[in-house]
């Protein structure tokens, strides 16, 4: 499962902070406040994701890198409203990141620079807990030590994971 995670965010991301693949740029779709969607080519087919940076970021001294929450759909179904992280930094497995909406908290594993969650079982509960809030809370540790914290404005995230669902479908 975990594989399915890393090729997938990889794959989106291509041009905004990875490797380049074989496949199209980014194509913007839309910007609902604090969220943008886009959609994608890729080698595993079409997908459409929304995605926010944060508006604040700690420690501020710390390079961070391009820093993004992502809510990812492939049109071919294999992939639903699948939430993920991707620092500019790889991330300690041993200290991966955690999210926080409200009083609900959700943990992730660490892959490289990208965490998802440990139960994709709760995949749509954070995606429900986003829509409720105005707030998440992303905690991270460097590989070398170093805790970091995002806070994502959750402003137009409705919409936006609307419509990237609507594109996807």
């Amino acid at each position: 499962m975990r594989f399915r995670h890393a090729c997938l965010a990889l794959g989106l991301m291509t041009g905004l902070s990875a490797p380049a693949l074989a496949q199209d740029e980014p194509q913007f779709r839309g910007e609902y406040s604090d969220w943008r969607v886009f959609t994608r080519n890729t080698e595993a087919g079409f997908s459409c994701y929304a995605l926010s940076r944060p508006t604040d970021s700690t420690p501020r001294a710390l390079e961070h890198g391009n820093v993004y929450f992502l809510v990812a759909s492939w049109q071919s179904g294999a992939v639903e409203a699948q939430p993920s992280l991707l620092v500019g930094y790889d991330l300690r497995p041993t200290s991966p990141p955690q999210v926080r909406v409200g009083s609900d908290r959700f943990d992730m594993f660490a892959d490289g620079q990208e965490g998802f969650l440990d139960d994709l079982d709760e995949e749509d509960d954070l995606v429900s807990s986003m829509k409720r809030g105005s707030v998440m809370r992303v905690t991270a540790t460097t590989l070398d030590g170093a805790a970091t914290a995002y806070e994502f404005s959750l402003s137009g995230v409705t919409a936006a994971l609307q419509r990237a669902e609507t594109l996807c479908n």
